[in-house]
């Protein structure tokens, strides 16, 4: 009974000292993060492309959380109808929540009713949560769907204010097999390009309503290195042409190009390089 009272003794102190030291370990975790990242209760809200779902965000989400960026993130469904349900909850003071946006009609190309949907999400994240600024991620489509909001909503001073933005692999002026070509459309030296198709016109009008030195712009966009100068879908042009409609009015604006196999249109939101220039540019101090 002594050697096994011993034993016993023996094994709970090595638990203990364990779970101590699990403990130490995961606190030097926090405070690492509390140092590297803002704490603040602004949220940051992703949309994902055509024919998708909040799935594709996931990667981005979750690489947020598991560097200590955040520890909550919730759903917004939006029906076909634009009715939002939000899944799950942010509670009191939660730092840096994250948002997938859920649209049940992902294949809608009227933009004007895209952006329509996503004020519906602000609306009622302002509603149950008072929100007052937000952040966004696009990934393709999902970036037509912020350009036209900002397009149609910028002026309206009841709505939360736009403080981070990030576009990636976004098809502003064209698609490739659709109306736009490999190596076909080129950019001025202003960024202006030298065609532009119907939906781009539109956006024009960015030029005189993106809010004025509000928003930090990261726009993200892959080359995957086979002379297209394209991610597949998309050519560089067409996501580069963003800068004609809204540098000059942004508070910032840089460009990222990736570069690879991995740099292809849908790989781009599972690239663990787009993970970390995106929580940077975010959520860094």
């Amino acid at each position: 009974m002594h050697k096994q009272t011993k034993l016993i003794i023996g094994s709970v102190g090595v638990v203990v000292v364990l779970v101590a030291l699990v403990g130490f370990a995961l606190n030097r975790q926090q405070d690492s993060a509390q140092s590297q990242y803002v704490q603040i209760t602004t949220p940051t809200l992703f949309f994902h492309g055509w024919g998708s779902s909040y799935h594709a965000e996931e990667h981005m989400a979750n690489a947020a959380k598991q560097a200590g960026v955040t520890d909550t993130i919730i759903r917004a469904d939006v029906s076909r109808q634009g009715k939002v349900t939000l899944v799950g909850q942010i509670p009191a003071k939660a730092k840096n929540p994250i948002v997938e946006v859920n649209y049940a009609d992902n294949r809608n190309t009227h933009y004007h009713t895209d952006g329509r949907w996503m004020r519906n999400v602000l609306v009622a994240l302002q509603a149950k949560y008072h929100i007052t600024k937000f952040n966004v991620v696009g990934h393709s489509m999902g970036n037509m769907a912020i350009a036209f909001y900002l397009l149609d909503n910028a002026g309206n001073n009841k709505l939360p204010k736009l403080q981070k933005q990030v576009d990636i692999a976004g098809h502003y002026n064209g698609i490739l097999g659709m109306n736009d070509k490999p190596n076909r459309m080129k950019l001025r030296k202003n960024g202006q390009p030298t065609v532009m198709d119907a939906d781009y016109q539109e956006l024009l009008g960015l030029r005189q309503k993106y809010p004025w030195k509000q928003v930090d712009v990261l726009n993200i966009y892959g080359d995957k290195d086979d002379g297209t100068h394209s991610d597949g879908d998309v050519s560089n042009a067409s996501s580069k042409s963003l800068r004609y409609l809204i540098a000059d009015r942004a508070k910032s604006y840089r460009e990222k190009k990736i570069v690879g196999s991995d740099a292809q249109h849908s790989k781009l939101h599972e690239n663990p390089e787009v993970d970390r220039l995106l929580i940077n540019f975010i959520w860094q101090k």
